[in-house]
């Protein structure tokens, strides 16, 4: 389902930031290319998606860093973005680990899609396209066929709002509007 969800953001010019858990990484290492080659970002959200803000240093440090040396093995890059799994916003303890691994930013998101409840591709869009504003962060999810049915009508109602899918590293790199 991951190589479909990013192929419909391709066919509709889109760019998108996958921040992946690094036990999937295991499971589909030929994906890390595949994002990559699509012209998309590859960050770490952890390496076996628990919930990170309940854990000690030396816990959160090891479920950062396994996830960035599954990358670097993979792209030869950690990435440069992180997610916290399982909060939906760092803590300073997170945040600490996180610039020990290399992390400058920790990310997170202002719209919350649900697509992981599989709620339906028109929940998904209407969530999305009732949430999302200039410089919004939507968390979707790639093992969801809602999601990859709902991805085309979210890019098509974006644009209608003259707004479009850009990764992450466009997002934030980039000056105020």
């Amino acid at each position: 389902m991951a190589d479909a969800l990013l192929a419909e953001a391709e066919r509709a010019g889109a760019r998108v930031a996958v921040l992946a858990v690094g036990t999937w990484l295991q499971q589909y290492p030929q994906m890390a290319h595949r994002i990559l080659r699509g012209g998309h970002d590859l960050g770490n959200h952890t390496m076996h998606h628990l919930d990170i803000a309940a854990m000690d240093a030396s816990a959160a440090y090891a479920e950062i860093s396994e996830c960035a040396q599954r990358l670097r093995e993979l792209t030869g890059s950690a990435g440069r973005w992180f997610r916290p799994s399982q909060t939906h916003y760092p803590t300073p303890l997170i945040e600490q680990e996180a610039r020990t691994v290399g992390y400058q930013t920790c990310v997170s998101y202002d719209v919350d899609s649900l697509d992981y409840t599989d709620p339906g591709p028109d929940a998904i869009v209407s969530t999305v396209l009732g949430l999302t504003r200039p410089g919004s962060i939507i968390s979707l999810h790639l093992g969801h066929s809602g999601t990859v049915t709902a991805l085309p009508a979210i890019l098509r109602g974006l644009a209608g709002q003259r707004l479009r899918a850009v990764t992450l590293t466009e997002l934030l790199s980039s000056g105020p509007p």
